[in-house]
């Protein structure tokens, strides 16, 4: 008799979102259900079209087994319980709805595995402390792949992940990696993609900081490119250096010691002939919203409670806040109005 598929829940469907269901259901041990929003319409028309550089470069009318536009409530639709829940929307705690009443409906306790592919620090509290019998799985994914138009997917650059277990005070930690070894082999069963298991996902989600607390933000604040950036050199040496710095010594704090050559490492991360326009630069320029409070507030937090000094940060944060109020305001989130306590009035 034939193994039954694992059913998996994809929310957020853009291109880390597409992909991941692409691996999924092509290895042929899940059945992936994905909830879009404004590519709905797009996809269920005409499917996604996808060019990618490990799956192929002609992939027309392509759809995960169910596609929808809202979350499943499994209690009052009836539906069998999720194997795994795949989150990859941004992380932006500060606008409603929060990932954890977003996913709710569609938990199962103590069934539900919970995967967080997303940037920052501290991003699995809420959601222990909202489901403390299922199991929390990191994701940090190194893939380069956009949505160019509604279910148009480029993807240019392998699928590099490092899968682990978050730590879950009321899980024995053996069933939290079993879950996420389980899930490397539904992701990878294609064998054709670079998924690793990681054990200690707090040290590898400091190190992507470097790289995300520095280049991420100050693009976003000067709307510069990182290889103008390096042209430039003195942002390099009076930002993203000091920054990445303040990340290092953060996380030397923490209890996490990050190799020496780090810095150098990832200063020169990306090829000088690619105008690299990291993900929050572009979110700044198109208006959306930024992910400035795991990738930004929670390591400063870590940082400053520990006697960090972190200034260069944490004026870039507070600049990037400026961003998000504007950003909120337009959206009718924020209403520029002097409150009570408000000593500037």
């Amino acid at each position: 008799m034939a193994q039954s598929k694992a059913k998996v829940l994809i929310v957020g469907m853009g291109g880390v979102g597409t992909m991941a269901a692409y691996a999924l259901e092509i290895g042929g041990k899940a059945e992936v259900t994905a909830v879009l929003r404004s590519n709905f319409e797009a996809v269920q028309k005409k499917g996604f079209e996808i060019d990618s550089l490990e799956h192929g470069h002609d992939i027309k009318g392509w759809r995960p087994t169910h596609i929808r536009r809202t979350i499943p409530n499994v209690a009052e639709e009836n539906l069998p319980a999720f194997d795994y829940i795949v989150v990859t929307t941004k992380n932006i705690p500060e606008v409603p709805p929060s990932v954890e009443n977003l996913i709710a409906p569609s938990v199962t306790p103590g069934k539900t595995a919970i995967v967080l592919s997303q940037n920052g620090l501290n991003i699995e509290k809420p959601i222990i402390s909202r489901f403390p019998t299922n199991p929390v799985v990191s994701s940090i994914s190194l893939i380069n792949v956009a949505e160019t138009s509604h279910g148009t997917i480029l993807h240019d650059d392998n699928d590099v992940q490092f899968i682990g277990p978050f730590v879950s005070p009321e899980i024995k930690p053996d069933i939290v990696e079993g879950a996420a070894k389980e899930y490397i082999s539904l992701y990878n069963a294609c064998g054709i993609l670079r998924i690793e298991y990681e054990h200690d996902v707090q040290f590898t989600r400091w190190q992507k900081l470097v790289y995300n607390s520095s280049y991420n933000t100050v693009s976003a604040a000067l709307q510069m490119d990182t290889i103008r950036m390096r042209k430039s050199v003195h942002i390099i040496q009076e930002l993203i250096e000091p920054i990445m710095s303040e990340i290092v010594a953060a996380a030397k704090a923490a209890g996490y010691e990050l190799p020496p050559d780090i810095l150098q490492k990832k200063i020169l991360n990306d090829p000088i002939d690619v105008e690299v326009r990291p993900s929050m630069m572009q979110d700044v320029s198109k208006g959306n919203f930024i992910e400035i409070e795991n990738i930004v507030q929670q390591p400063l937090l870590e940082g400053t409670s520990r006697g960090v000094p972190m200034p260069t940060l944490q004026t870039v944060y507070y600049i990037l806040k400026g961003f998000q109020r504007k950003t909120m305001e337009k959206r009718g989130l924020w209403e520029p109005v002097f409150t009570p306590d408000n000593p500037y009035r």
